[in-house]
């Protein structure tokens, strides 16, 4: 997946009786061309498939589209071994996996599987030390040692692949300034979208950061979750009286999307189903084979 093309894909559940429709529309989806699905991570629930073990799965079944977590419940999950995961699938995939992160939420949930609570301060730092180990776990080169507050590691061997990207769901200042030092790209919580208060006030807090040590604000990527509905007609408005995107006819989420790459830098987007309920494989397809080639086109024609 290129650092500069802007990304297609979808999100689904991985609940253990959606296991065939889930393969279903990830072949669907490599065949229209989209370049990554995406699997909650919430191993406290019983009903659910373990995000990774679902990803390398359907990394096996499919051949160009990459599969990420979205994201990664980092507290069930440390980092030496996440590394150890990412890189592995990364090998076995030919490079098809995004890293994403989170530092966690549902503590509740996660100290029932005997994971010691942190404040929120304190995960946000365990998270930015996680990313930072992850990359020195990857891509070859001497054996890491690593003493950090969280973490800890002596004389390990990194793997010789490279670190995947690294996407967070950062929501808190804390942990956006986190996402503009260390990570990749950064995919809004809540569903918000580039036209939201929440992007407005929080992506300076990366960009700024970013620039505080040195890097291009442009180097991390935003990637929109994005939920909404494809209408065979054009609606009347695609937004909802709080300014949130509803949907709307191909031409409409044509419009819309390309409107977010050029004038307010989308890097990406991920659909969602609407009603948070399993994806719509017909509009998986709509997605994956109209609207998506066709956003592609149109930034093209106007980049040149």
């Amino acid at each position: 997946m290129s650092t500069s093309e802007v990304v297609f894909g979808f999100g689904a559940h991985s609940d253990i009786d959606h296991g065939p429709e889930l393969l279903r529309m990830a072949q669907q989806a490599d065949r229209d061309g989209l370049d990554i699905f995406s699997l909650s991570d919430h191993p406290y629930l019983g009903q659910r498939l373990d995000a990774y073990a679902a990803l390398g799965f359907i990394l096996g079944r499919t051949q160009h589209i990459s599969g990420f977590a979205n994201v990664t419940n980092l507290p069930t999950r440390p980092a030496p071994m996440l590394a150890r995961t990412v890189t592995s699938l990364s090998a076995l995939s030919g490079g098809r996996v995004v890293l994403g992160m989170g530092a966690g939420g549902l503590w509740d949930r996660i100290a029932a599987m005997g994971v010691s609570p942190l404040s929120p301060a304190a995960a946000v730092d365990a998270f930015e030390e996680a990313i930072v180990l992850v990359k020195m776990l990857s891509g070859g080169g001497p054996r890491v040692t690593f003493h950090g507050r969280y973490y800890r590691v002596d004389g390990i061997e990194p793997a010789p692949v490279a670190a995947p990207p690294v996407w967070t769901g950062s929501v808190g200042p804390k942990s956006l300034a986190a996402t503009g030092r260390v990570a990749d790209g950064w995919i809004p919580g809540h569903a918000a979208d580039w036209r939201s208060e929440r992007y407005r006030t929080s992506r300076p807090i990366i960009d700024d950061a970013a620039a505080a040590v040195g890097r291009d604000p442009r180097e991390v990527r935003t990637i929109f979750n994005f939920p909404g509905r494809i209408t065979d007609r054009p609606l009347a408005a695609t937004r909802d009286a709080d300014g949130r995107w509803i949907g709307g006819s191909v031409d409409q989420w044509v419009e819309e999307l390309t409107g977010a790459v050029l004038d307010y830098g989308a890097s990406g987007f991920t659909l969602f189903s609407p009603d948070g309920g399993a994806q719509d494989i017909d509009a998986l397809g709509r997605w994956g084979s109209e609207i998506a080639p066709a956003v592609r086109e149109a930034i093209a024609k106007e980049r040149g």
